[in-house]
């Protein structure tokens, strides 16, 4: 299995694209594993169905979901891999969003690692980062973050489609943002062109959309947020701190029925 980077230099005004491909070891093709921990760890794939090698993490991150209740996981699409022509052809990513492709970048800046955004990629806790598709080493990064001390979030849907939303911990001098993060829970797509053509592709926990709804400064926060869901989506609440940091907590939102297309 190999993985494709995907770096960005600028010179004289233009813009070149340098993709690589590396070779991951066995340790990719272990079992899904998690740490048991009262708070979930938040891992973030960033990914595209353009991605010959994202198939792979796209069905490990489907693992870690189904078997593991202290994981919050969730699919970014980037956008980059929109515009490259594979065997005469292209694919739009239909989940890409640029708002995703720069999610990633900012992480690329303040992570200790390659210092440049690729897929698949996996960011757990906006702390650690590793080839999506290396079991080893994603295994490890979530046995290795799950002991850390976080917040206690909690996420209540009320019948009127608000979410109630509480954070407390320990007293910090810190300034995070609380986020909503809406997902759709899973989808089914044919794929019709670039590196995947023909092939049927199943993603899950696919984000949609992002919105800020609150602060946490230090103290215990209460507050109200509107939410609206369709069917087959969900949200989850991510505390993080300003400028993109650390993850310090999450908590899961209800959601509604799946559906596939």
């Amino acid at each position: 299995m190999a993985f494709w980077t995907w770096k960005t230099f600028v010179t004289g005004g233009v813009i070149a694209v340098v993709i690589g491909v590396a070779a991951l070891s066995p340790v990719e093709r272990a079992p899904a594993q998690a740490a048991s921990s009262g708070k979930p760890v938040v891992i973030e794939l960033f990914t595209s169905q353009s991605c010959y090698s994202c198939p792979a993490a796209e069905a490990y991150l489907g693992e870690l979901i189904e078997a593991k209740d202290d994981v919050i996981a969730l699919e970014w699409h980037v956008d980059y891999w929109d515009r490259l022509v594979h065997g005469g052809s292209a694919w739009k990513d239909v989940f890409s969003d640029a708002a995703f492709t720069e999610r990633q970048r900012i992480y690329a800046t303040q992570l200790k690692g390659r210092g440049y955004s690729y897929t698949p990629q996996m960011v757990i806790d906006g702390k650690r980062e590793a080839v999506g598709s290396n079991r080893g080493d994603v295994s490890a990064a979530i046995r290795d973050l799950a002991g850390e001390v976080r917040l206690a979030v909690s996420a209540q849907t009320r019948p009127d489609g608000m979410i109630d939303i509480t954070v407390d911990g320990p007293a910090e001098d810190t300034v995070a943002a609380i986020w909503i993060v809406t997902y759709l829970k899973s989808h089914v797509t044919e794929v019709a062109g670039g590196e995947n053509k023909g092939k049927t592709l199943a993603n899950n926990y696919i984000v949609r959309r992002m919105d800020r709804v609150g602060d946490w400064t230090g103290t215990r926060v209460a507050i109200s947020a509107a939410v609206t869901l369709e069917a087959g989506h969900g949200c989850v609440v991510l505390v993080q701190t300003d400028a993109q940091g650390p993850v310090l907590g999450a908590a899961r939102c209800a959601d509604k029925d799946t559906t596939r297309s």
